[in-house]
This record gives structure tokens, sequence and C-alpha cells, in this order.
């Protein structure tokens, strides 16, 4: 019943809010659209409209290079509400008064009456600065002739019944020791991405952050596309080259926190620790050294609606993942919560009510818009509703991130010996999500490769790698079992663990040491920030079977389509054997993960009869196996049921090996 009566509430605070932007917003489109009006505004004629909401300010000025940094002849004009407003009509000759390029800044006249340089929140090109001009990052007038602007040639896609998700940063995309580009990525990238078989790219970083180690996530300006990979219009071309080649573009949204850099950030814009956030404790996230939003403020919900809808339209993505959606959801940010699924978890005082209304209104905002967008939560604590629309009281996101999945994957790489591995801790976790709340698998993102942590392929092979990745080393056991356990993790991930999948970039090929951004630490190198294309691209190196196989289990989930298909049917697990077998789809999934038994004839229950086929064996020699396998054999059903299915067949199945068969 508490359950059922704060759902309501949820959703009774949602239909508030809605109301109050009918009756006092402008309606729809003039509160998601907020960028038409704020910020440094070019209008037909080339006037320039200038826009700001700083409501604890005395006095607002615009300065820059088009009126040589004088920071008190353009205020602007205070028309209530704590917004400011000032118009800059064209030159004589019909030109715009601020020249495409060239830097401006917004005065801030505080309350104690000094003038503080900030950047307007809604600026959409902001650059790294010359050393020699400090860390301070600049806006620049965004503002170029049309000639050199892009025209989005293709319609955006639609959303695919299977979600196979390659997440990406752009800037270390490249092999070269630095920054990668927008047009690097899509020359060069794309094509990867497209022959894996993957149907979406899901890019980091996009949002600009003057600290490039931060990973994406210490945003500074949230309307500018990072210039460290090139222009607006890069971008641009790098969304539209996507979608030519019918691969879905998400976007990594930032809005559980802020940087809280003052002078290139949003933070004391208007001379308060307020304005955009919380202005006592609860806008300080501890752990992340940031900004939190204040969500029940009316112009803060504006901004952070009209940032989605900015990226939707001006740039084209296809949806979003939300990051830190546990940090928004509960006061306590989930630090130090052990989330057992129990409901007081979910619908007590813990709960920021506020923060869970502003998604559900995302949510409302990003599907009304295109009900083919697509939105994913990461969220750690599982809460129930996550993935139902909000027409029900849920958040309304499509997808949920089943991030128990890695954790446990590293947990007993890094814990277990082999023969320790227990095959029902692994169906669990593998399994354990909310019926009818669609979860995206994935045995490795990111973050398991950033300094600190190892890749699962590190896990497994670690400096062997170093010298026996050639396919003329001599044999080693230790690169053996590695390429075996890589395969068959991924493809129990794959196969059992959700409704869609996501690999990071360079993983699907076991890329091997870390990520590492240039910081002090490690004096600048772009070493460990980048991805080395040429190991996979080399056939004389073993990285290329690791490869073949990521890119096979994806085209057969194509043909086949279980991500989109009931949850698998467990029929058997064997603690001692340490064989798993499951169907999803049609297909039969069998795996066995001793170190060293080997089964003949190995009986496996399946629901349908008939001829079955092998259609994917991680023995295959083109992915690095031992080829014990034939798959040319045809596997005929006998009548007897077998482990609580009505028919039985019987396979070979190899130590660490796994295989699908399908009907013929």
């Amino acid at each position: 019943r508490h359950f059922y009566i704060l759902t309501h509430i949820r959703y009774a605070c949602l239909r508030d809010i809605q109301e109050k932007i009918d009756e006092h917003g402008g309606g729809f489109d003039e509160f998601t659209q907020a960028y038409k009006y704020y910020g440094i505004r070019v209008q037909p004629d080339n006037t320039i409209v200038c826009r700001e909401w700083a409501p604890e300010a005395k006095g607002l000025y615009l300065t820059g290079d088009f009126n040589n940094w004088d920071r008190g002849n353009l205020p602007y004009k205070n028309i209530g509400y704590g917004k400011w407003e000032l118009i800059l009509h064209p030159n004589g000759n019909g030109s715009c008064r601020i020249p495409h390029l060239s830097e401006v800044k917004v005065v801030v006249l505080t309350q104690n009456g000094s003038k503080e340089d900030r950047l307007s929140p809604w600026a959409t090109y902001v650059v790294e600065p010359p050393k020699s001009d400090g860390t301070i990052y600049k806006q620049k007038f965004w503002n170029p002739p049309f000639s050199e602007r892009h025209l989005f040639r293709n319609s955006k896609v639609k959303r695919p019944k299977s979600l196979r998700i390659y997440e990406c940063h752009v800037g270390i995309a490249t092999s070269e020791l630095g920054v990668g580009s927008y047009d690097n990525f899509a020359q060069n990238i794309l094509p990867r991405i497209k022959k894996q078989g993957y149907n979406a790219i899901q890019f980091m970083a996009i949002m600009e952050h003057a600290y490039y180690a931060s990973f994406g996530y210490q945003v500074t300006s949230f309307y500018a596309a990072s210039s460290r990979y090139g222009t607006p219009e890069g971008l641009k071309r790098l969304v539209d080259k996507a979608h030519e080649m019918n691969i879905v573009v998400l976007l990594d949204v930032v809005h559980s926190h802020a940087s809280k850099n003052v002078m290139d950030g949003l933070n004391r814009f208007d001379g308060t620790d307020a304005c955009f956030f919380h202005s006592d404790c609860r806008g300080f996230h501890t752990l992340w050294d940031s900004r939190l939003f204040n969500y029940s403020e009316f112009e803060v919900l504006k901004f952070l609606l009209s940032n989605l809808r900015w990226y939707l339209d001006e740039y084209q993505f296809d949806g979003f993942r939300f990051d830190g959606v546990t940090s928004m959801l509960y006061h306590s940010h989930g630090i130090g919560e052990g989330f057992s699924g129990n409901y007081d978890e979910y619908y007590g005082l813990n709960v920021d009510t506020e923060a869970v209304v502003y998604l559900m209104l995302a949510n409302y905002v990003i599907h009304r818009l295109n009900s083919q967008h697509i939105t994913i939560a990461e969220d750690v604590s599982g809460m129930p509703g996550t993935c139902r629309p909000v027409t029900e009281g849920g958040l309304g996101f499509d997808y949920r991130l089943a991030m128990a999945i890695p954790d446990k994957w590293i947990e007993i790489l890094k814990e277990q010996k082999d023969e320790d591995w227990n095959m029902g801790n692994i169906i669990h976790t593998l399994t354990n999500r909310r019926w009818m709340e669609p979860n995206i698998a994935y045995a490795e993102s990111h973050d398991q490769a950033l300094v600190g942590d190892k890749t699962i392929a590190f896990w497994l092979m670690d400096k062997e790698m170093y010298t026996h990745m050639s396919i003329m080393s001599e044999q080693s056991l230790i690169i053996d079992r590695g390429i075996a356990l890589h395969k068959m993790i991924r493809l129990i991930t794959h196969g059992l663990g959700g409704e869609g999948y996501l690999n990071f970039m360079g993983n699907e090929f076991g890329h091997p040491e870390w990520l590492d951004f240039p910081r002090e630490g490690n004096n600048s190198s772009y070493h460990y920030a980048r991805r080395q294309w040429h190991l996979v691209d080399d056939k004389m190196l073993k990285y290329q079977y690791l490869n073949a196989f990521d890119a096979a289990m994806n085209h057969l989930e194509e043909k086949y389509g279980w991500l989109h298909n009931q949850p698998g049917y467990i029929s058997w697990k064997h603690e001692d054997d340490k064989v798993i077998v499951f169907e999803r789809a049609g297909l039969v999934f069998v795996f066995n993960f001793h170190s060293v038994k080997s089964f003949s004839d190995y009986k496996v229950g399946v629901d349908n009869k008939g001829c079955y086929k092998i259609v994917l064996s991680s023995d295959d020699t083109v992915y690095g196996g031992q080829n014990r396998i034939d798959t040319s054999v045809i596997h005929q059903t006998e009548c007897e049921g077998y482990a609580g299915r009505k028919y039985s067949m019987k396979v070979y199945i190899p130590s660490r090996t796994a295989i699908v068969l399908a009907r013929v």
C-alpha cells in the first residue's frame, strides 16, 4: 500500500509541474527550447539578443574582443524574475555586431559590489586557452557563415528491436599520441563499428569539460560540444554519417551534478552559491567534489530540459544514457548504500522526490518529442519502475544498465580460482533483473578500463599479452586460457544478461593495459589515452581472434534476435561439470567452464524437437580456438525429456568452450 501511495504522489508531482509549464512556462515547446531565448542569439536581421538568468546579481554586462574588453559600456537590462536582457543592433553595413569566433564574457556585478567574469551558461562553443593564458576556458561566439554550416542529410534512425551499443570516446579513438577528432571518428571508427555488428554508439565526454581526465563527467559548459575534438559542425557531420550507416547515436548526458569551476562553469554564476544549485550542504557532492542541481527551481528545470532538447534537435542525437542516476535518486547519493532490494529503500525518506520527478519529466519530454528516442539509466540501486512508463508512476527509461554484471566478473577474476567458479552465482547475477524492465548487459565498460583497475583481458592475461600475443609465439597456457574465457564471458553475458548489450571501445579485441588521461601524475602523457587499432589489424597477432568472435556474436544476434526475445530459460547448471545450458530465441547455448574436463555425448534438454546445428563455436580456429568441435555435425533430438525439457540431444563440449545451436 505504501508503495502505491508514493508512486501516485510522484506522478501527481509530475502532473503539477506539467501544468505549471503550460500555465506559466509558455507551454511545452517554449519551455523546452529555452536556448532560443537565453544566451547570445543572432536574429534573422543580425540583431543580437543576449539574455541570462542571474537572480541574485545586481547587474550584468557583456564584454569581449568586439568592444575592446570594456567591462561597463554594455549593461543588461533587468526585466524581472532574475532575467536580464541586452540587445545589440547590427553594424551600419547590416553585419553582426559580434564577429564569428570572437571571445566574449558576461560580467556579473555581485551583491558585494565586485565585478566577476563568467561564461554564459548557454555558451555553445568554448575552447581551451593557449598555455600562456592559463587554464580558464574561453567562450567563442559561434555564428559561422551559412556556407560553413552542416545541413543534415539523413533522418534519425528508428529504434532497433535489439540494441547493441558501442560505448566510445572521440578523444581516445585515435592511435596517435594526441586527441582524436570528430572527423577522424566519422571516417575511421564508424566503419569498424558497423563491421562489428553494433547498431548504436554511446558517446562519452561530448558536453564540454575543462578537465580532460574527468572522462567528461565534470561538465563546465552544458550546451557546448567539446572543442577538443573539433567544431560543432564536426560533431554534426559525425552524427549524420552514423545515421547514414543506420547507427543509433546516444549521448552520455550528465545532469546528476556539475563541475564546481566558477570562472568557466555554472558555479556561482550570479555571485552566490545558489542559482542553479542548492545553496546549503545539499548542493555539494562530497565524493565527486562537484555541485548538485536544484531540481525544484523552475528555471533549472528549463535549463536542463532544454539542454536535452538542444542535443536532440541541434545535433540530432537519438537519445541519452543518463549518468549518475543513483546519485540523483537518493539524498545519500548512494554512498555507503548496499541496496538489498527492500522496498523501504526505494520509498523512504532517503529518496529525493524532486530528482525522481525531474527524471520522470525528462523522459516524458524526450519521448514526447519522438517515441523512437532511447533513454538508459545508469543506476546500481535497482529502483522499481525505473524502466516503466511515467503514466504508471515509473521513471520512464527504456533501459537500465545491469551494473552488477561487470562487478561480478571482476570479482570472480580477482578473487577466485577457476575451479571455484560458482555456476549458480553467475547465473543469478546475469538474470537478476526486474520483470518487464529491460536491462543493458555488459561484461565491462569504461569503468574497468580506467587506471587503477584492469580490463577482463588484462585480468586474464596480464603481462603475457606483451610477449605471447603473436601467432608465432610459443604456446602460452595463460594466453590460451585468457582467450577462451574472454569469449565465453562475453557470450554468456550477451546471451543471458539482458535485453541489450554494451561494449566499450577496444575491449571487443582485448585491448591491453588501461586508460589514463594526460595529467600531472603521468607527465601529461597521451600514451594510455588512445586505442591501438594496429593491434587488431595486424594478422600476426591474436587480438584478431577476439575481434572476430565479438563480430560473430553480434551478427548472430542480428539474425536470431535473442536480445528482444523472452529472457533465457536455464535448463541446466552443474557445479561439478561447470556446465550451463539455456535456451533463448529458439537457440540452445551450451557453456563448459571446466578447466580440464571435456564431455562427449553430453546430454542437453531442449523444448523443441528437430535437427540442430552449431551456428557458433568459440573453439573455431578463426576465433583462436583449438578446432576440437565439428560444426558440420547435425544433432537430432530424442523423444526422451531431460532437465525439465520435452526433448534431449547429445553434444560434444570440450573444456573452456561455448557453442550455440539452432534448429536446421
